[in-house]
């Protein structure tokens, strides 16, 4: 079958690789769309951290956003599963330390990220082997487009949540891509006032498309009582800014992560009797996300700018994006 892979930094292709055969307690899934997102960008780069710290290396075949139908079951696992469209979990927890028998595999010392950690191949691909544990069916109203933007809506969902958002209280953005926009989008839906923050004209004329009115750049943004802050950008600066703009006794949650340490100030989270929450993960969101979708509570499908075959996923990650205003790429492995 064919597969994308990143061999070194700035290096990557397509390969022939032999299709995966399930192992017991596996399925393989026929893979139908699965996105790009920053931190496949970050294995081009050689910047993703777990790099640095030995957790992955080359080659990555990248890939974690991802939908398809179960086309192959391993020994052990109901053969009803065959057939069915579907989406998985990127956490797959060692299933047997205290992390894991507590409901947070996604935090186990000895998981595997699909596409990231552990050497477990990604979704960039016309196949893919996972856990069925770690499987989702979807409804038939959650189309690949859809499916595929799962795994980031999870994470998005969990901010939101993070935030406490619901009528009456004001939440702001920070960063415009996928995940803040997503994050909004859930917040809005809860019934809270959603303002973003980002850098670029075209981008935040997007979000105002999207029907979000208080869309600002820094230097513009209003003094408001913001109930809570979420920092979904990568710049090492705006932690700290989150902290200094948001309420007292309000909330802000780290979802982005910078490319170098970021600092806050904990006399100033202290006094401000401010609560702080990191998200790593969508495990926990993944369920409701899919109900979420499947209702079309929320619709994303105006992020994906466009969708494209393997072979054209190294220009997309070197920089040469598709035409299209929106911040996502989905991959169609069949193309």
């Amino acid at each position: 079958m064919r597969a994308f892979a990143v061999t070194a930094p700035g290096e990557a292709s397509v390969l022939e690789v032999e299709p995966p055969v399930a192992a017991p307690g596996e399925a393989v899934v026929a893979v139908e769309r699965a996105g790009v997102c920053g931190t496949d960008a970050e294995f081009f780069s050689g910047e993703m951290q777990y790099l640095a710290d030995g957790h992955a290396s080359y080659p990555v075949r990248i890939g974690h956003e991802w939908t398809g139908t179960v086309a192959e079951v391993g020994e052990g696992v109901d053969r009803a599963w065959l057939g069915r469209r579907v989406i998985g979990d990127t956490m797959l927890g060692c299933g047997h330390c205290r992390r894991c028998l507590g409901g947070n595999q996604h935090v186990c010392a000895d998981r595997q990220e699909v596409g990231i950690r552990g050497g477990r191949a990604g979704a960039l691909a016309e196949r893919l082997a996972v856990p069925v544990s770690s499987l989702h069916e979807l409804p038939d109203s959650v189309d690949a487009t859809l499916g595929a933007l799962v795994e980031p809506g999870g994470n998005a969902l969990r901010a939101a949540r993070a935030a406490n958002a619901r009528p009456g209280t004001r939440v702001l953005v920070l960063g415009p891509g996928t995940i803040g926009l997503l994050t909004a989008m859930f917040a809005r839906a809860a019934g809270a006032e959603v303002h973003l923050v980002g850098n670029h004209p075209e981008s935040l004329d997007f979000v105002r498309s999207l029907g979000f009115d208080g869309v600002w750049t820094a230097d513009e943004l209003p003094r408001l009582p913001f109930d809570a802050v979420v920092d979904a950008a990568n710049a090492a600066e705006l932690p700290a800014w989150a902290l200094d703009v948001v309420e007292p006794s309000g909330r802000v949650v780290y979802i982005g992560l910078a490319g170098r340490p970021s600092r806050i100030d904990t006399r100033e989270l202290v006094l401000k009797d401010v609560t702080a929450v990191g998200v790593l993960s969508a495990s926990p969101g993944l369920a409701e996300t899919i109900r979420h979708y499947a209702s079309g509570h929320v619709d994303p499908r105006p992020l994906v700018a466009a969708t494209v075959g393997l072979d054209e996923v190294a220009g997309v990650l070197a920089g040469a994006r598709p035409p299209g205003p929106g911040p996502k790429v989905h991959v169609d492995p069949r193309v």
